[in-house]
Formats: structure tokens, sequence, C-alpha cells
């Protein structure tokens, strides 16, 4: 199998190295805008070779794994060029508007459009983990349009890699992303920026900062180049997880200034039901993983 990836950053060269260690003797070709990220890619072993968009018509799969902004772009001019066999998956954090613009192409039964809920705060090629999609969920977005025999090549390579499927419409993948992903995004990076502008001392957030601070602004640490194109794809959806956002946190305020401590301690009880909804998901990993080591 031929096997081009455009984007050799966290995701992208994640990708390869788990397709490397599921898939013996497969071929991975890297397109990257960034020389030095396909150099270090090629160094780190990465990818077998480095490519343009002109071979692109010799594959089997291209895998997209760029900013869901350029990837509006570059879409189309890959299905132009690939073979009629040959399945593109996108891995982008938004779906409508990828789907929207490729709805009408000719060869849109080629493409797969796919989110993995895969990844860290790191990026580039040195960013990438083997491993990192083992038991993850990737969603899949209007799976009917693309071709059958496309979509059982692209679910081959998900289940040789311990990915785990869901299929959901376009828009309401955009819309529970927001929710659960792109709001912690923002309030991670606005969490940072306010920490940033009150504390000018940096040695006194170096030494007064605890874990709970650590790993509330750990996604502030996330690329900008990727996540403000996010936030325009998915505007709507995210201005409307802000509001509600917004609200509560007003009303957090609200109930301090009135010295409401008591119904202040209730919201905060009844929001600990989160536990279990994050026990159950590690639960859930934890029984994948035996099954897989049976």
């Amino acid at each position: 199998m031929k096997v081009f990836i455009v984007g050799i950053g966290l995701i992208g060269g994640s990708f390869a190295l788990d397709l490397k260690a599921g898939i013996p003797g497969i071929s991975i070709a890297g397109i990257d805008g960034n020389e030095d990220h396909l150099k270090q890619a090629l160094d780190l072993g990465l990818i077998d070779k480095m490519s343009t968009m002109e071979d692109i018509h010799d594959a089997d799969l291209v895998y997209l794994a760029i900013p869901v902004d350029a990837s509006i772009k570059v879409l189309p001019k890959i299905l132009d060029r690939v073979k009629d066999d040959c399945v593109v998956i996108d891995a982008g954090s938004t779906k409508e508007n990828i789907c929207r613009v490729v709805e009408d192409h000719a060869k849109r039964r080629n493409f797969l459009a796919a989110h993995p809920i895969a990844g860290t705060e790191f990026s580039g090629p040195q960013a990438a983990i083997h491993g990192l999609f083992r038991n993850k969920t990737n969603i899949i977005c209007e799976v009917e349009k693309t071709a059958f025999k496309l979509q059982e090549k692209a679910l081959e390579v998900f289940q040789k890699i311990g990915m785990r499927i869901r299929y959901m419409d376009a828009r309401s993948h955009d819309c529970h992303i927001a929710y659960v992903s792109h709001l912690s995004h923002i309030s991670s990076f606005m969490l940072g920026k306010t920490v940033l502008e009150k504390e000018k001392n940096e040695r006194d957030i170096f030494d007064l900062a605890g874990s709970g601070f650590a790993s509330t602004v750990r996604l502030a640490k996330s690329s900008p180049a990727m996540w403000a194109p996010i936030f325009s794809q998915n505007k709507k959806n995210v201005l409307e997880t802000l509001d509600e956002y917004i609200l509560n946190l007003q009303h957090f305020r609200k109930l301090m200034q009135e010295d409401n401590f008591d119904q202040l301690y209730q919201e905060m009880d009844r929001t600990n039901h989160i536990k279990e909804v994050l026990n159950g998901i590690n639960k859930n990993e934890e029984l994948k993983l035996q099954e897989n080591g049976k």
C-alpha cells in the first residue's frame, strides 16, 4: 500500500508510526509546506520519502492532516489528482465546511471525512507518538457518500491501528465538538492569558502554580496555527458554547457577590457528576485494553 500523508505533524506523524507498526511493507510518502518538517520526518523514520502533490496520483491512501482552513483549499486539488481506487481521509476537527466544499466534486466518492479524537498540546514531527490512536474514537461523517470499497479500505486501516469508530452527521459533529473540545481550548488559552497579564513576575508563576493550574492551562500550549482556523470554521457553534459558558461564569460571580456560598456549594456538588462520566470513560478504556490483550 502506498500512503501519502499531507501534513507531517503530531497527527500525521503519529498516523505514520502506527501504520508502519500495523501494516508490514507499507510505503509512506510525506508532503508538507514546511521543508524542515519533511526533513525531520525523514530523519525520524516517520516517512520513507519526501514527495509533492505532483506524485499523489500514485497513492492508494491519502491522509490529510493540516489546519482546517488549508484542508478546504487542498482537498479538492487532491481529489482532482487521485486514482479511482484511492481513498482520501482528512483528520480535521471541523467537518461541516470540508464536507460542503467537495459535495459536488466528481470524486466525492473517494473522500472519507474523519476526526480522530486524539492528540496532545505539542506539534511538529518531533511530537509524533506511537500508539496515539489506539483505543481512541474516530468520528466518521457522511460515510454513505464514500464508495463502499473505499470505506472498507479505510476501516481496515483504522482497525489495524486500534481505533474505535463512531458515525455522525457533520453538523452534529461540529456542535458536539465545540462543547467537549473547542471550548476547553478557549478556556485554557484565556486562563493562561489572564495569569500572564496579572502575574508579571514569571518566577511567581513558576514557584506558586500547582498541578491544578498546570493541567488546566496545558492546552494553552497548543498551536495557534491549528486552533485559530478551527475557531473560524466552527464560529457559530463556538460562539453558542461561549455564551453558555459566560452565563455560568457570571452566575458563579453573582453567587459570590451575594455571599451565597451554600448555593455555590450545591452548584459544585452537582457538577461533581462529571467524575462519574470520566470514570466511565476510563473504565471503558481499561476494558478495551484488556480485550486487545487477549
